[in-house]
């Protein structure tokens, strides 16, 4: 087992910590005050603790790093730091109904060299509080969940695959794109799964439960940190015509290296 880092025990003790405070509320679900900030988008009060919880307990640990929150935006502090980019609740329409799967994402972003945007991710963590599973990564010190190494699947075949996706829903997508490539990916693949919670989806990907991932029209707080934990369980993430960046978010694109070239040329095709 790799030595675990300062960084990542910081950032697994916000998440836990404000992972706590998620398991209480969501086994008081029906009690939860909701508010609409969208069409199918909302943001509950757990949502908005949790995301405090953990930019405090990072802020003190960290105090000279940035942040890019999903409620909160961009938090600017030294230009030359990196930033934390935080989804405190990943499936909130999953936490809202009642349903166990849900995740705290937490990565951190290095500055460019020589200044003018971001540059690498070189930590994440990845934390399910119903399961109280840690999935984590450091750049160049492998993917793991808790003391365990984690590797990409092994499949080769897309007949054999189980692939994870996200599907377009009311004011959120392009339906037309994601039927494209359903339409040309789904008759070749072992089976295709919706589980409503990126950052969870892309972890599964690195500890080999699902063999790839699609989808688009994400944000960089849903993938940052998944992006990291594929790459270092040995698999590769891209955008739909293949460009690796530090973080996809827009088109998302995930696989272990001959599975990944196979999707590749999948999607490319059916969006020609």
């Amino acid at each position: 087992m790799a030595a675990i880092s300062g960084l990542i025990r910081v950032m697994e003790k916000a998440a836990r910590k404000a992972g706590g405070r998620l398991r209480r509320d969501f086994g008081e679900i029906e009690h939860l005050q909701v508010s609409r900030k969208g069409p199918s988008d909302f943001v509950s009060k757990a949502d908005r603790a949790a995301e405090r919880t953990i930019y405090d307990e990072l802020h003190q640990a960290r105090p000279d790093y940035g942040f890019l929150l999903e409620e909160s935006g961009e938090i600017d502090m030294d230009p030359d730091q990196p930033r934390f980019i935080v989804d405190p609740l990943d499936g909130t329409s999953n936490f809202l109904h009642g349903i166990p799967h849900f995740a705290i994402s937490i990565a951190l972003q290095e500055p460019k060299l020589g200044g003018g945007g971001w540059g690498d991710v070189t930590a994440a963590v990845i934390y399910q509080p119903i399961t109280d599973e840690t999935f984590w990564a450091e750049k160049s010190r492998g993917a793991w969940l808790h003391d365990g190494r984690l590797r990409v699947s092994g499949r080769r075949k897309l007949d054999e695959a189980l692939i994870a996706t996200g599907m377009p829903f009311q004011g959120h997508g392009n339906f037309v794109e994601w039927a494209r490539i359903y339409g040309a990916l789904g008759p070749q693949i072992a089976g295709v799964r919706r589980f409503g919670a990126a950052s969870l989806d892309l972890a599964w990907v690195a500890a080999g439960r699902f063999d790839g991932f699609w989808e688009s029209d994400l944000n960089l707080w849903d993938t940052a940190a998944g992006c990291l934990l594929v790459r270092e369980a040995g698999g590769f993430v891209t955008d739909y015509r293949g460009r690796s960046q530090p973080i996809c978010a827009e088109q998302v694109l995930a696989g272990n290296d001959p599975l990944h070239s196979r999707l590749h040329k999948v999607v490319a095709e059916s969006l020609r």
